[in-house]
Parts: C-alpha cells; structure tokens; sequence
C-alpha cells in the first residue's frame, strides 16, 4: 500500500479522498486543510462518503511531510495562487513525495514549461527523490491522451478540435465564475481568465502536448475571443441572479497553427445559462455540459464524453475524472523514477483491481 496524502479538500480535494479510498494499491493517511473550521474532522466527512475513515484533517503540514509520505495528491487551488502552489508541491517534491496536481498549468507540457515553474520543481527532484505529474480534465485528458487516441484511428487527419461546453452556473466556485471568467460582469469589464495571452498560457502546454506527439511543427499558436451579454436577467440555483447586459456566454479557441492553418484547436463555448447565446455549440445530449473530440479528416470521427457525480452534477463529475487520471497514475509514478513528467509520460491505464469494487 502506498502511503498518500489529500492536501485541499474543496470540489478536487473532495474527490480525491473518494478516488484514494477506492484505490486497492493506496493508503489514505493524511488530509491537509486550510480552513481552521475542517481541522478535527473526519475525512468521510469532508468527503460524503457517509462512513467515518479514521482519518482526521490537519493544518500542519510539516508534520505531514516530515512523516515521509510516498505520495501527495496537491488539490489546492492554483489560479490565483501559482507562486504559493508552487511553493507547497516543490516542498511536497523535495520530501520525497510522488506529487499529483492540476493546479500549476505552466507544467502541464514539461518540455515546454517555463524555467521559472521547471528549474524549482527538477531541483527539488535532486534534493528529495520525489516526483510531479500535472494534469486534469481540460487542460487535461480531454485535450491530450483522448484526442490522440482517437486520432489514431483515421486515415487522414485534417483538424483536431477539443471542446468543453459548459454551463458554468453548476460551478461550485463562485467567484471564478463572476470575477475570473467574468459571467455577470459589465461588458466592460477585463476579466483575467479571458485577458490576451492567458488562455495560451492555460491550454498552449495542451496544444505544445499534441503537436509533438503527432509529429508536427508548430508555426504559432492563437487565440480567438466572443462574449454575449444576456439579453435578459436570469437566475440560477446555485448563483443567484445575473443582470440583463452583463456577461452570459463566453466563446474562444486556442489553436496550433501549422503549415499556416489552424490544425489543432481547443475550443471552449462556456455560458452561465442556456438562454445565452444558443447559436453556440451546445452538448450533443443536452444537460449542463460536456467534454467533446471531433477529428476532421476520413473518416470524421466525433466522440463525446460526459460525467456526472454529486447528484447528477456535470462538473463535479468532470473534477472526479481529473482526480482519476491523477490518483490512478500514482502507483505507475512511484515505480518509475523520480522525475517531472507529463501526459505522454504517463500511462492511462484500466481500471485494473476496481471493477466492482465498493469502497469501505
């Protein structure tokens, strides 16, 4: 059994104690916490799992590391934070650790991070024997392991498009939505996910991932942006209310241009309700949200994938199937070694000992 530890027990963290309990290869031993209010509670608790596991959150993260654990599933945020993240997984590295996170977007594509995000974490790799895997679900598995394979699968290929459609008002976060994305926010209004350059930065590793793996060269990478205005207010069950005027859909693409055509393209139509902007792409089944690969070429080839957890939730259930490709990885990290490594590093595997089986 392999000893892990949670660190952050919000939408990820949450799912990453289930995914870890479930896991017949890894052992729950630690949960890390930063709100005073969870210290002292189970981590069932925190998780839903309707049964006590024994193990109680902590903020003390140096006693935590100082107990040597083999691996770190590091599901604190890093949006607004990436110099704090970065912070915690080099010391969760440095303690020998196998570390697994979506949090730094910079070291999705380890090839092409940049030195200020690889140099730490390659250096705390020397000191301590640990390991780092970034990944998720977009950027993540839905723009690299899946599309790749079901390019492989084509006789030509002439584009590659990923799409997440999403309606955002099943978001259990917020403030992302209204002041990162900026749904509800005058038209005027900058948000910073949407600001020039910043979706290359998210998803470029993605883009930078699939090129080298099919064997292409890049000529630049680009980005489209659209936003509508709600033509009238709405409200929504988990957010409340948005205004007529203000932001109610977002549309833009990240695209890989090669041979001076964009070849390679993520693409993400992203509403806060479904009123907003309905000439958009919407998810092939209905409901709040999916994640889908369209391969142009012969044949065409399009698959969509949706998830549901939490009550039929379509991002809880995305958020559980990013803790999956990151927490099934960790008995592959902890046999390899020690290093930095990225999606075409790391194996997606089946399910190998879990068909059918319930956790405790």
């Amino acid at each position: 059994m392999i000893p892990t530890v949670v660190w952050g027990t919000g939408n990820v963290g949450r799912a990453a104690i289930r995914a870890v309990e479930a896991h017949p290869a890894l052992e729950l031993v630690s949960v890390l916490v930063h709100d005073p209010a969870k210290v002292g509670r189970d981590a069932a608790e925190l998780a839903c799992l309707g049964y006590e596991l024994g193990v109680v959150a902590t903020d003390d993260v140096s006693a935590v590391l100082g107990a040597g654990p083999r691996a770190v599933v590091y599901a604190a945020s890093g949006d607004v934070r990436p110099d704090e993240a970065l912070a915690d997984v080099t010391r969760a590295v440095r303690a020998g650790a196998v570390v697994v996170t979506p949090a730094l977007y910079p070291l999705y594509d380890r090839l092409g991070a940049p030195p200020e995000f690889r140099d730490p974490v390659l250096a705390a790799v020397a000191d301590g024997g640990g390991s780092l895997f970034v990944s998720g679900v977009d950027p993540g598995w839905a723009n690299d392991v899946l599309p790749l394979l079901i390019s492989g699968l084509g006789t030509t290929v002439d584009v590659i498009r990923c799409q997440e459609i999403f309606d955002y008002s099943t978001y259990e976060q917020e403030e992302s939505v209204r002041h990162l994305v900026g749904m509800g926010q005058p038209m005027e209004y900058e948000p910073l996910m949407l600001a020039p350059s910043v979706p290359s930065m998210v998803w470029g590793g993605q883009i930078r991932l699939m090129a080298r793996a099919l064997g292409v060269e890049l000529d630049d990478i680009r980005e489209t942006m659209d936003r509508r205005a709600l033509d009238a207010t709405v409200s929504t069950l988990t957010m409340g209310t948005f205004e007529a005027g203000t932001q109610g859909a977002v549309r833009f693409e990240v695209q890989g241009v090669v041979a001076g055509e964009p070849r390679i393209v993520i693409e993400h139509v992203t509403r806060i309700h479904p009123s907003c902007a309905p000439d958009w792409p919407v998810p092939p089944g209905g409901g709040d949200g999916a994640h889908r690969v369209i391969v142009e070429g012969r044949p065409r080839i399009e698959v969509t994938v949706e998830a549901t957890d939490e009550g039929e939730n379509r991002s809880a259930g995305g958020n559980a199937t990013a803790v999956g490709r990151l927490v099934n990885a960790i008995d592959w990290l902890a046999a390899a070694d020690p290093g930095l490594y990225d999606a075409l590093d790391v194996p997606l595997r089946p399910a190998v000992g879990r068909l059918g089986r319930k956790q405790s």
